[in-house]
């Protein structure tokens, strides 16, 4: 029988919220969600042969290459060809690509699925991290859908706490104020609504780490 996930140290869901959900399906958020879709095309393509993960706030029509598991945020869970909670049901050091598509809270719930990106990416390795813009004017439309938003040296300082190595530069992606798509990326987050930052696993991590016990793989939940 399935069990329940624990709930995170705050007493809420790893997974994203159902106003979460509800905005990046409305136009507002599809446009910016569709800025997205080449850059992470691109990504996951980028090591043929090699596992990705995929994590999101919705079900979205790209074909990724390769082989590699997409899963979006439902509320207590991440869904998607399995349902499961943190720990992620994948061994370590086992995905070479790590995407996080407004997936990644602020705080120590943030903290948490960060971390175990960094347990199954593999040394060399990259995580791809999309998060929202708070200097843009789009924010305007996300406002009621109580969606959080960081500057980037906040987000490289969650990175390098997890052992990975941020890159210097953050790239803008998607609308400033109107509702429409644009993937081109520029240099910093600018007005943009989101903005990329990229990680790399290294062999020999910048801070020393907690030893990480070996997760031991079990079956996740079936999807409904």
């Amino acid at each position: 029988m399935p069990t329940m996930p624990s709930p995170s140290p705050a007493g809420q869901p790893d997974g994203l919220s159902e106003r979460h959900r509800i905005w990046f399906g409305s136009p507002a958020g599809q446009a910016l969600v569709e800025s997205e879709s080449a850059g992470i095309q691109a990504a996951l393509a980028g090591r043929p042969g090699q596992a990705w993960l995929w994590l999101g706030p919705v079900a979205q029509a790209i074909d990724p290459q390769g082989h590699g598991l997409q899963l979006q945020g439902a509320g207590e869970t991440w869904d998607g060809p399995l349902r499961c909670a943190l720990p992620l049901p994948l061994a370590n050091e086992s995905v070479a690509t790590v995407v996080l598509q407004h997936a990644a809270r602020r705080g120590r719930r943030g903290a948490g699925l960060i971390e175990e990106c960094a347990r199954v990416l593999m040394p060399g390795g990259q995580l791809w991290l999309y998060v929202l813009n708070p200097l843009s004017p789009y924010r305007w439309r996300w406002q009621a859908s109580a969606l959080g938003a960081s500057e980037p040296l906040r987000w490289r300082r969650r990175l390098q706490a997890a052992g990975l190595h941020p890159q210097g530069m953050s790239q803008g992606v998607g609308p400033v104020w109107k509702i429409r798509v644009d993937p081109a990326l520029q240099q910093g987050p600018g007005l943009r609504a989101a903005y990329l930052l990229r990680a790399e696993k290294r062999v020999l991590p910048l801070t020393p780490l907690r030893q990480r016990p070996a997760l031991r793989l079990t079956e996740g939940v079936p999807a409904a």
